[in-house]
């Protein structure tokens, strides 16, 4: 015969559903109190303990004595004993900690859909920099003083007299503006520079000839003592804390001294040239920096290209990169390609919106949607359902390395750049291209002609900063940040001392900028067009597989007809390149048109004629 404490009565089990308090779960007097199924004892196996952890979904310990669990009944011997399930009402926040869990289907896992990617992007703090050290290489008023009068005691000493009219000490030269008395020709007071520089015991004098808004000449000599101009001094500035553009770049001090700005939404683009060490990569990075001041990833976005795989790698991973940093030139020509592709798209959204620029388009895509309007894709792979438009960020192409580039891909490299040069600016999308070596064959003329801002740092020649700036000037610069930035719709080069970034600084930055998460990619950027790589679209001279180039058919019939397997023939033939001409005929060999080469360079048909 069973135990008491095995039968439960139905009154307790109705009981026991209508009333399921949360105290009883807390209180032990409740636990005491309240009768079945709240202390129903359940056989258990032999040596097996129920569970007294409230927490999980097992029985609580029978606080009856010992006797109690001999008095249950033994198992049957046909089956295992199964423990009773007691079923009760579901109550919302109640855990039963003596009820036996009811096994339940497994629903089928769904992905949730992914949310939409908010980030509370937040500017850098200008504490990230490092702060200006005081000034200490000031010149005093009288050193001005007795070196104005040096220099019209050595010039009148050449019978060139001049009269001193004043001076501009700045961190790094001091300009002194002198007044040729009459008859005396500017030309005069150049070619005695040399000299000049000599008599005074300074290394170089540049001369301007004419200073805009004055009747006199200027002549620049070096500070005895060279101040170091930081980045955080110009970031500081109002002329870089008010100007509302995102692109707006810290360019350095001036010859007094006041900070020079930029935007490159109105530059359009930029070249920046010179020889190795003149401070031409600081610069590159300053750029960078000033734009990571002022604009979200939301703003602008950033393709890099950096042959040398060591100046730009640094910002790896920040989220205002569209592509991870470019260091194969062969991407770098997809890169360019995507551009240029991206800015016809820009162009035929801008068109049938009606707008002049991206910016146009951007404010005309807010305030639909501040009207709780959504403006639908005109050019929509789905018209019945088409998806709204949202604004387009601007995107800036920093090229580290310029000639390398242009060694590698050759002309259709200086196609692309010139595409880009004059069109993408109303597409919102600006470059910023660095080189080494400012020769006719890297700094072209299609490109100079596109690109009018340019800075000049020193350089070794006359020739090479006619290249830059199309005048003379730059080969008498100081070094480590000295140039001549040439603004945009002006002829007068202004002198500009750059800004110095450290590499912690960079690394602040980058860091500050990497915690909002991983950048988002667009593979299609680097991938290329596989059509467009096979047909030789991104090569002067063609690429990729040439049994898919447009004239492989054209090629194997001249081969067959002509039972002559010669390179320079099809080169002949088809007015095509050495180098095409070669993967034509290696492809045939590979299909068995042609055999391999012989000792003497000879190959042999060896496919019946008439076919292809």
């Amino acid at each position: 015969m069973a135990s008491p404490e095995a039968e439960v009565s139905s009154e307790a089990e109705v009981s026991s559903e209508a009333e399921v308090s949360p105290e009883a779960e807390v209180s032990p007097e409740a636990e005491a109190e309240a009768p079945a199924p709240e202390t129903v004892a359940f056989a258990h196996p032999e040596g097996e303990e129920a569970s007294g952890d409230a927490e999980a979904p097992a029985l609580e310990p029978d606080h009856t004595p010992v006797a109690a669990h001999e008095a249950v009944a033994p198992p049957l011997p046909t089956a295992p004993v199964q423990k009773p399930r007691i079923v009760l009402p579901a109550v919302v926040g109640q855990v039963v900690s003596n009820a036996v869990p009811v096994p339940a289907a497994m629903p089928v896992a769904v992905p949730p859909p992914a949310p939409p990617r908010v980030v509370d992007y937040r500017l850098p703090n200008p504490e990230l920099l490092t702060a200006a050290s005081p000034d200490t290489a000031s010149v005093s008023p009288e050193h001005l003083e007795d070196t104005g009068n040096l220099i019209a005691q050595r010039l009148a000493e050449f019978k060139v007299p001049v009269t001193v009219a004043g001076a501009s000490a700045g961190p790094v030269i001091t300009r002194f503006e002198v007044d040729p008395a009459i008859g005396v020709r500017g030309a005069q007071v150049v070619g005695l520079m040399k000299d000049l520089a000599r008599a005074l015991g300074v290394t170089s004098i540049r001369v301007v000839e004419t200073i805009p808004g004055k009747t006199c000449m200027g002549l620049e000599l070096p500070n005895a003592q060279r101040a170091m101009i930081r980045l955080s001094e110009v970031v500081n500035a109002a002329e870089f804390q008010s100007h509302a553009s995102h692109l707006v770049l810290a360019m350095g001090k001036d010859i007094t001294g006041n900070p020079v700005v930029t935007d490159l939404a109105r530059a359009p683009h930029l070249l920046v040239a010179g020889t190795t060490g003149s401070g031409k990569s600081v610069a590159v990075n300053a750029m960078i920096l000033s734009m990571l001041y002022k604009a979200t990833p939301e703003d602008v976005r950033l393709i890099m290209i950096d042959p040398k795989m060591l100046e730009l790698s640094v910002y790896e991973g920040i989220p205002h990169l569209l592509a991870p940093v470019v260091t194969d030139m062969k991407q770098a020509a997809h890169a360019l390609n995507w551009c240029v592709g991206e800015m016809e798209k820009r162009y035929r959204l801008m068109s049938a919106l009606g707008v002049r620029n991206q910016a146009g388009y951007n404010q005309k895509i807010r305030a639909a949607q501040q009207v709780g309007h959504k403006v639908p894709n005109p050019f929509s792979l789905t018209p019945d359902a088409p998806e709204p438009l949202s604004t387009l960020p601007m995107i800036v192409v920093v090229i580290d390395e310029l000639a390398d580039l242009m060694m590698v891909a050759g002309k259709k490299i200086e196609e692309l750049i010139a595409r880009l040069a004059q069109k993408a600016r109303a597409a919102g999308i600006h470059l910023i291209l660095a080189t080494q070596r400012p020769s006719v064959d890297v700094i072209t003329g299609l490109i100079k002609a596109n690109i009018p801002t340019r800075v000049a740092f020193q350089v070794s020649s006359k020739i090479d900063s006619r290249t830059i700036l199309d005048q003379m000037g730059a080969e008498t610069l100081l070094g480590q940040g000295d140039m001549l930035f040439l603004p945009p719709g002006t002829g007068y080069p202004q002198r500009v001392h750059g800004a110095f970034v450290a590499d912690e600084e960079v690394h602040r930055l980058v860091e500050h900028w990497k915690q909002f998460g991983e950048p988002e990619y667009d593979e299609a950027i680097l991938a290329g067009d596989p059509a467009e790589a096979a047909a030789g679209e991104l090569f002067s001279e063609g690429g990729g597989d040439a049994e898919a180039d447009p004239l492989y058919d054209e090629a194997a019939a001249f081969v067959l007809n002509t039972r002559r397997a010669s390179i320079s023939a099809v080169q002949r033939q088809l007015r095509i390149g050495y180098n095409r001409a070669a993967r034509l005929i290696e492809q045939m060999e590979a299909a068995g048109l042609v055999s391999p080469m012989g000792r003497n360079g000879s190959r042999e048909v060896i496919a019946p004629g008439g076919t292809d």
